[in-house]
């Protein structure tokens, strides 16, 4: 594994242990790196209502700024019920559950490889 790919493998570890902190849902994590130049990974959650998706953002923010990585862009509304935080080679999907259902984006990217980073 590469510097950069450790490293891409540590933020998204910080980034799906902020949005446990958070009691996100579903946090699931898709490899994408070997079928997509767009990334490393996705991280995909889900909220179960605008406070609990602002909640998780800030989490992210604050965690990753804590362990020295820092967001490129953040897209999306709360009241949206989808917001999208790129962090270069890790992109984070929060969602409140219908929209998770709507978009589906593990089925659009089910040729990824899914990993659950909180088990490490």
């Amino acid at each position: 594994m590469t510097k950069e790919q450790e490293r891409s493998l540590k933020m998204a570890k910080v980034i799906c242990k902020a949005l446990d902190e958070k009691k996100g849902l579903e946090i699931i994590t898709l490899d994408i790196s070997e079928i997509s130049p767009l990334a490393d990974y996705f991280i995909i959650a889900s909220a179960t209502n605008d406070s609990q998706l602002t909640a998780m953002e800030d989490e992210v923010f604050e965690k990753t700024r804590e362990a020295g990585f820092h967001g490129k862009t953040a897209e999306g509304k709360v009241s949206g019920g989808w917001i999208v935080l790129d962090y270069g080679d890790v992109v984070v999907h929060l969602f409140k559950e219908e929209q998770r259902s709507f978009y589906d984006i593990e089925r659009i990217w089910q040729d990824a490889k899914a990993l659950n980073l909180l088990e490490d």
